[in-house]
């Protein structure tokens, strides 16, 4: 199944189980896509002392997963594109969910 993951928060328990629950469709070998848009797109380098979000992105990267991110959202917070979360627009989302089976929303 292909599932499109669409996260809007970058509140910590929250975006945290958004990416485990990624992990764990990948590991049960889904296609997984995510979409970070608003303050999601600020997960990268987010950690906190119960919940790592940081850490459950970079695995979900490392077992190759896709993650897009709303330049807009990105330019709202002057933030740049990075090998983690490339500039994407809302096109790119569209076409994830075009593509997904599914779609989840966090």
């Amino acid at each position: 199944m292909k599932l499109g993951i669409i996260l809007e928060t970058k509140e910590l328990e929250k975006s945290w189980n958004a990416f485990r629950f990624a992990i764990t469709a990948k590991k049960k070998g889904h296609e997984v896509k995510i979409f970070l848009m608003g303050e999601a797109v600020e997960c990268e380098g987010l950690t906190g002392e119960k919940f790592n979000v940081d850490e459950q992105l970079k695995k979900f990267i490392d077992i190759d997963g896709e993650i897009l991110a709303c330049g807009t959202c990105l330019e709202n917070r002057k933030k740049g594109s990075t090998d983690a979360c490339p500039i994407s627009t809302m096109v790119d989302c569209v076409e994830m969910v075009e593509w997904a089976d599914k779609v989840v929303t966090f």
